[in-house]
């Protein structure tokens, strides 16, 4: 059954499962997700934060429960979407991965590929976009930098290069899986601002945009002060302003928060 209609719900979770090898992750998870919501998805290790944004983002697929999406103004069960459908919906998202997903080439060429693989755009128009987004994220669009290699960039600058390129398909969701992870703390801090300033930059449709982080960054938090949804073994234990995160005595979210910078930095270890 179809849930009632609601112009500002963006995502909604209903009873998700999900086990690996007999193993449960997921174990119903309940997620309302509201248009324009800044959040940030946070937990233990292996409490099944990239598990949910996979099963959001369709590369995974739920044992039990749905996953409604709005898809042309209507709600819509991701598991009836076929793959034409799904790719669709995927031109109104933008995914930033944690180690950034940037494949060896130029700037021009990673920002590019969805330009000219799903919009069909010619190379001046993309110059332009390109152009455009690296300045939002405070880089140049000169035609040195446009031929630049990838590979030669700092840590910092090709996440910004993830994020320009998320941004070229003017997105109305944007999905970040650690974007912090690995860089200095003035890259970090700046990445910070980052997330925040083209949150709030309204797309062409005059909205603000959705934005979901998955992070163990605690700075984030007190700097950027996101709607907190905390998982907990594989349910959502906390779902609120991070004021009131800050603020709780749980026996769950007191400890998680101070282990924050520990998790945070292991995390860097692995990338």
């Amino acid at each position: 059954m179809t849930p009632n209609a609601d112009s500002d719900v963006e995502i909604r979770i209903e009873n998700l499962h999900k086990a690996f090898d007999g193993r449960p992750v997921l174990q119903g998870v309940d997620l309302e997700i509201r248009a324009g919501s800044f959040i940030a998805l946070v937990g233990g290790s292996g409490c099944g934060k990239t598990v949910l944004l996979s099963h959001i983002l369709g590369l995974l697929k739920p044992d039990s429960g749905r996953i409604w999406v709005t898809r042309q103004g209507q709600l819509t069960d991701l598991a009836t979407l076929d793959t034409e459908q799904l790719d669709e919906l995927h031109t109104h998202w933008g995914v930033v991965f944690q180690r950034n997903a940037l494949f060896s080439g130029t700037v021009l060429d990673n920002i590019a590929l969805w330009l000219k693989e799903v919009r069909h755009l010619e190379e001046g128009d993309i110059a332009g976009i390109a152009r455009r987004v690296l300045a939002a994220v405070g880089l140049p669009g000169t035609p040195e930098f446009l031929d630049l290699r990838v590979d030669n960039l700092s840590g910092g600058m090709a996440k910004r290069i993830a994020i320009a390129r998320a941004l070229s398909m003017n997105p109305h969701c944007l999905f970040f899986d650690e974007p912090t992870t690995g860089l200095d703390p003035v890259n970090a801090m700046q990445i910070q601002d980052l997330l925040l300033s083209t949150h709030i930059d309204q797309e062409a449709g005059g909205r603000h945009r959705t934005t979901i982080i998955v992070t163990h960054d605690k700075d984030l938090l007190v700097r950027l002060k996101p709607q907190v949804v905390m998982l907990h073994e594989g349910r959502v234990s906390f779902n609120g302003p991070f004021e009131e995160f800050l603020a709780s005595k749980s026996p769950i979210i007191r400890p998680y928060f101070d282990l924050m910078p520990v998790l945070h930095q292991r995390e860097a270890g692995r990338v």
